[in-house]
Protein backbone atom coordinates (compact mmCIF):
# COMPACT_ATOMS: atom_id res chain seq x y z
CA UNK A 1 0.00 0.00 0.00
CA UNK A 2 2.89 2.42 0.55
CA UNK A 3 4.52 1.54 -1.97
CA UNK A 4 1.16 2.74 -4.25
CA UNK A 5 0.59 5.74 -2.43
CA UNK A 6 4.56 6.98 -3.21
CA UNK A 7 4.00 5.91 -6.75
CA UNK A 8 0.99 8.08 -7.06
CA UNK A 9 2.99 10.78 -5.60
CA UNK A 10 5.77 10.55 -7.90
CA UNK A 11 3.26 10.45 -10.78
CA UNK A 12 0.96 13.33 -9.58
CA UNK A 13 4.65 15.67 -8.99
CA UNK A 14 4.02 15.71 -5.64
CA UNK A 15 8.04 15.32 -4.97
CA UNK A 16 10.08 17.26 -7.36
CA UNK A 17 12.96 15.81 -9.41
CA UNK A 18 15.57 18.16 -7.77
CA UNK A 19 14.91 17.89 -4.31
CA UNK A 20 15.20 14.66 -1.85
CA UNK A 21 11.76 13.08 -0.73
CA UNK A 22 11.89 12.60 3.45
CA UNK A 23 13.93 9.94 4.48
CA UNK A 24 13.69 6.34 5.40
CA UNK A 25 12.92 7.47 9.05
CA UNK A 26 10.88 10.40 8.06
CA UNK A 27 8.61 8.14 5.63
CA UNK A 28 8.41 5.42 8.43
CA UNK A 29 7.16 8.03 10.96
CA UNK A 30 4.87 9.39 8.38
CA UNK A 31 2.95 5.66 7.54
CA UNK A 32 3.18 4.21 11.07
CA UNK A 33 5.34 1.43 9.90
CA UNK A 34 9.13 0.43 10.33
CA UNK A 35 11.91 1.75 7.78
CA UNK A 36 12.22 -2.16 6.81
CA UNK A 37 8.75 -1.74 4.99
CA UNK A 38 9.75 1.57 3.42
CA UNK A 39 13.05 0.33 2.98
CA UNK A 40 11.02 -2.29 0.26
CA UNK A 41 8.79 0.29 -1.25
CA UNK A 42 11.69 2.55 -2.22
CA UNK A 43 13.64 -0.40 -3.40
CA UNK A 44 10.82 -1.51 -5.25
CA UNK A 45 10.20 1.96 -6.92
CA UNK A 46 14.36 2.31 -7.79
CA UNK A 47 13.76 -1.00 -9.78
CA UNK A 48 10.94 0.15 -11.61
CA UNK A 49 12.66 3.60 -12.31
CA UNK A 50 10.32 5.89 -10.51
CA UNK A 51 13.30 6.56 -7.72
CA UNK A 52 17.14 7.30 -7.98
CA UNK A 53 18.92 6.75 -4.55
CA UNK A 54 22.16 8.10 -4.49
CA UNK A 55 23.86 7.39 -0.77
CA UNK A 56 24.79 10.69 1.37
CA UNK A 57 22.32 12.71 -0.96
CA UNK A 58 18.70 10.98 -0.90
CA UNK A 59 16.27 9.75 -2.81
CA UNK A 60 14.92 11.27 -5.66
CA UNK A 61 11.35 11.36 -7.63
CA UNK A 62 12.03 10.18 -11.14
CA UNK A 63 8.58 11.41 -13.35
CA UNK A 64 8.12 8.86 -15.88
CA UNK A 65 7.45 10.44 -19.78
CA UNK A 66 5.20 8.34 -20.56
CA UNK A 67 3.29 7.38 -17.72
CA UNK A 68 0.04 6.49 -19.21
CA UNK A 69 0.70 4.91 -23.28
CA UNK A 70 -2.47 3.96 -23.75
CA UNK A 71 -5.75 5.64 -23.77
CA UNK A 72 -9.58 4.96 -24.85
CA UNK A 73 -12.75 7.04 -24.73
CA UNK A 74 -15.67 6.52 -23.03
CA UNK A 75 -17.27 8.67 -24.89
CA UNK A 76 -19.37 6.22 -26.87
CA UNK A 77 -17.09 5.65 -29.84
CA UNK A 78 -16.52 1.45 -30.84
CA UNK A 79 -14.48 2.61 -33.22
CA UNK A 80 -11.63 3.59 -30.45
CA UNK A 81 -11.93 0.31 -29.22
CA UNK A 82 -11.19 -1.18 -32.59
CA UNK A 83 -7.91 1.39 -32.58
CA UNK A 84 -6.66 0.41 -29.65
CA UNK A 85 -6.94 -3.48 -30.96
CA UNK A 86 -5.38 -2.50 -33.76
CA UNK A 87 -2.56 -0.77 -32.08
CA UNK A 88 -1.61 -3.32 -29.31
CA UNK A 89 -0.69 -6.64 -29.34
CA UNK A 90 -2.33 -10.15 -27.91
CA UNK A 91 -1.70 -12.88 -26.13
CA UNK A 92 -4.32 -15.99 -26.34
CA UNK A 93 -4.42 -18.06 -22.99
CA UNK A 94 -6.94 -19.82 -22.80
CA UNK A 95 -10.11 -20.72 -25.62
CA UNK A 96 -12.87 -23.12 -24.80
CA UNK A 97 -16.63 -23.56 -25.30
CA UNK A 98 -18.51 -24.48 -21.99
CA UNK A 99 -21.08 -23.72 -20.42
CA UNK A 100 -21.49 -20.39 -18.93
CA UNK A 101 -22.25 -19.09 -15.93
CA UNK A 102 -25.11 -17.84 -14.47
CA UNK A 103 -24.73 -14.34 -14.21
CA UNK A 104 -23.08 -14.32 -17.88
CA UNK A 105 -26.06 -15.79 -19.20
CA UNK A 106 -28.27 -13.66 -17.48
CA UNK A 107 -26.42 -10.94 -19.05
CA UNK A 108 -26.26 -11.86 -22.24
CA UNK A 109 -30.39 -12.71 -22.37
CA UNK A 110 -29.52 -16.67 -22.77
CA UNK A 111 -31.00 -19.48 -21.17
CA UNK A 112 -28.84 -21.17 -18.38
CA UNK A 113 -25.48 -23.14 -19.15
CA UNK A 114 -26.07 -22.03 -22.68
CA UNK A 115 -22.37 -23.21 -24.11
CA UNK A 116 -20.65 -20.03 -25.20
CA UNK A 117 -17.02 -19.22 -25.92
CA UNK A 118 -14.63 -18.33 -23.26
CA UNK A 119 -11.31 -16.75 -24.24
CA UNK A 120 -8.59 -15.08 -21.75
CA UNK A 121 -6.23 -12.50 -23.35
CA UNK A 122 -3.31 -10.30 -22.08
CA UNK A 123 -3.16 -7.21 -24.39
CA UNK A 124 0.80 -5.24 -24.37
CA UNK A 125 2.11 -2.18 -25.91
CA UNK A 126 5.39 -2.49 -27.33
CA UNK A 127 5.80 -5.79 -25.17
CA UNK A 128 4.59 -4.23 -21.96
CA UNK A 129 1.58 -6.34 -20.18
CA UNK A 130 -1.44 -3.89 -19.56
CA UNK A 131 -4.55 -5.52 -19.73
CA UNK A 132 -5.95 -8.77 -18.42
CA UNK A 133 -9.12 -10.01 -20.54
CA UNK A 134 -11.65 -12.44 -20.40
CA UNK A 135 -14.82 -12.56 -23.01
CA UNK A 136 -17.54 -14.13 -23.64
CA UNK A 137 -19.59 -14.41 -26.89
CA UNK A 138 -22.15 -16.86 -28.56
CA UNK A 139 -21.22 -20.28 -29.09
CA UNK A 140 -22.35 -19.26 -33.34
CA UNK A 141 -19.91 -16.18 -33.41
CA UNK A 142 -16.93 -17.51 -31.89
CA UNK A 143 -17.01 -21.05 -34.21
CA UNK A 144 -16.38 -18.10 -37.08
CA UNK A 145 -12.77 -17.60 -36.18
CA UNK A 146 -9.42 -19.48 -35.02
CA UNK A 147 -7.14 -18.68 -31.78
CA UNK A 148 -5.03 -17.56 -34.22
CA UNK A 149 -7.66 -14.74 -35.42
CA UNK A 150 -7.90 -13.66 -32.02
CA UNK A 151 -5.12 -13.10 -31.52
CA UNK A 152 -4.20 -11.02 -34.55
CA UNK A 153 -7.85 -8.94 -35.02
CA UNK A 154 -9.73 -7.12 -32.75
CA UNK A 155 -12.56 -9.07 -31.24
CA UNK A 156 -15.45 -6.58 -32.21
CA UNK A 157 -14.03 -6.99 -35.76
CA UNK A 158 -14.78 -10.32 -35.77
CA UNK A 159 -18.04 -10.16 -34.35
CA UNK A 160 -18.82 -7.80 -37.29
CA UNK A 161 -17.42 -9.97 -39.67
CA UNK A 162 -19.55 -13.08 -38.46
CA UNK A 163 -22.77 -10.51 -39.22
CA UNK A 164 -23.49 -8.69 -36.61
CA UNK A 165 -22.94 -5.06 -36.63
CA UNK A 166 -22.23 -3.40 -33.30
CA UNK A 167 -24.76 -0.65 -32.02
CA UNK A 168 -23.88 0.12 -28.60
CA UNK A 169 -21.79 -0.98 -25.57
CA UNK A 170 -22.70 -0.62 -21.51
CA UNK A 171 -19.53 -0.37 -19.33
CA UNK A 172 -18.70 -0.52 -16.35
CA UNK A 173 -15.28 0.61 -14.30
CA UNK A 174 -14.65 -0.03 -10.53
CA UNK A 175 -11.56 -0.55 -8.51
CA UNK A 176 -9.83 -4.04 -6.95
CA UNK A 177 -6.85 -5.58 -5.70
CA UNK A 178 -4.43 -8.09 -8.21
CA UNK A 179 -5.15 -12.00 -7.49
CA UNK A 180 -1.53 -13.39 -8.03
CA UNK A 181 -1.92 -15.01 -11.17
CA UNK A 182 -3.12 -11.95 -12.64
CA UNK A 183 -0.66 -10.29 -10.98
CA UNK A 184 2.12 -12.54 -12.24
CA UNK A 185 0.84 -12.31 -16.12
CA UNK A 186 0.89 -8.54 -15.65
CA UNK A 187 4.32 -8.49 -14.08
CA UNK A 188 2.93 -6.88 -11.21
CA UNK A 189 2.70 -7.55 -7.53
CA UNK A 190 -0.20 -9.32 -5.92
CA UNK A 191 -2.57 -6.99 -4.33
CA UNK A 192 -1.61 -3.87 -6.19
CA UNK A 193 -4.41 -1.73 -7.43
CA UNK A 194 -5.88 -2.15 -11.02
CA UNK A 195 -8.80 -1.43 -12.94
CA UNK A 196 -11.58 -3.48 -13.32
CA UNK A 197 -13.68 -2.41 -16.73
CA UNK A 198 -16.86 -4.50 -17.23
CA UNK A 199 -18.14 -4.08 -20.85
CA UNK A 200 -21.05 -6.17 -22.82
CA UNK A 201 -21.76 -5.35 -26.43
CA UNK A 202 -25.04 -5.24 -28.06
CA UNK A 203 -25.31 -5.69 -32.21
CA UNK A 204 -27.67 -3.35 -34.40
CA UNK A 205 -30.95 -6.14 -33.28
CA UNK A 206 -30.33 -5.15 -29.36
CA UNK A 207 -28.22 -8.82 -28.91
CA UNK A 208 -26.04 -9.64 -26.63
CA UNK A 209 -23.01 -10.35 -28.29
CA UNK A 210 -20.02 -9.97 -26.23
CA UNK A 211 -19.63 -9.71 -22.12
CA UNK A 212 -16.20 -8.80 -21.42
CA UNK A 213 -14.10 -8.20 -18.10
CA UNK A 214 -11.15 -6.33 -18.69
CA UNK A 215 -8.25 -5.58 -15.07
CA UNK A 216 -6.12 -2.78 -16.58
CA UNK A 217 -2.79 -1.55 -14.90
CA UNK A 218 -3.57 1.58 -14.43
CA UNK A 219 0.20 3.04 -14.39
CA UNK A 220 -0.25 2.13 -18.15
CA UNK A 221 -3.46 2.46 -19.08
CA UNK A 222 -5.76 5.74 -18.99
CA UNK A 223 -9.71 6.18 -19.50
CA UNK A 224 -10.72 9.34 -21.52
CA UNK A 225 -14.36 11.02 -21.14
CA UNK A 226 -15.75 13.71 -22.98
CA UNK A 227 -18.30 15.70 -22.40
CA UNK A 228 -21.33 17.78 -23.97
CA UNK A 229 -23.73 20.28 -23.87
CA UNK A 230 -27.20 20.05 -24.62
CA UNK A 231 -29.78 22.82 -24.74
CA UNK A 232 -33.75 21.48 -22.94
CA UNK A 233 -36.00 24.11 -23.93
CA UNK A 234 -35.73 27.22 -21.96
CA UNK A 235 -33.79 25.88 -19.30
CA UNK A 236 -30.23 26.56 -18.66
CA UNK A 237 -27.83 24.40 -20.65
CA UNK A 238 -26.37 21.15 -18.42
CA UNK A 239 -23.76 18.58 -18.66
CA UNK A 240 -24.88 14.94 -20.16
CA UNK A 241 -23.05 13.15 -18.24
Amino acid sequence: RIYLVLQQAIAEGEYREENPMPGEMALAKQFGVSRITIRKALERLSLEGRVERHQGRGTFARRRKMASPVMASLSGNIENLIAMGLETQVRLLELEYLSAPDEICDIMAAPPETVMQRAVRIRSLDGKPFSHLTSWIPEKIGRTFSGTELETTPLLQLIERAGHPIEIARQTITACLAPPEVARLLEIEPGDALLAVRRTVFDTHGRAVERISGLYRPDTYQHETSFTRSDHGAAPKVWNI
